[in-house]
């Protein structure tokens, strides 16, 4: 699984990447996270607000932060 975190490096990207990590450790999944801060490459993923989370190539959400609780729902 590659997982994507599209964003500036502010504090909603760094908690949904904090977010992710404990869903990840929830479920034991083992997944290759980046972090995407280059603009010309996340405005090549057609979002309108970030943070946002991409998994293999496909965009989940963005604009918004959810709980690891619901981003293992979206990861199953």
């Amino acid at each position: 699984m590659n997982i994507k975190i599209l964003g500036s490096g502010c504090k909603n990207c760094r908690k949904l990447e904090e977010n992710v990590i404990e869903a990840l450790k929830n479920m034991n999944i083992e997944a290759t996270m980046e972090k995407v801060t280059d603009m010309k490459d996340i405005m090549s993923y057609n979002i309108l607000s970030t943070p946002a989370l991409v998994v293999d190539g496909k965009v989940l959400f963005s604009g918004q932060v959810p709980n690891a609780k619901k981003i293992q729902e979206l990861l199953t």
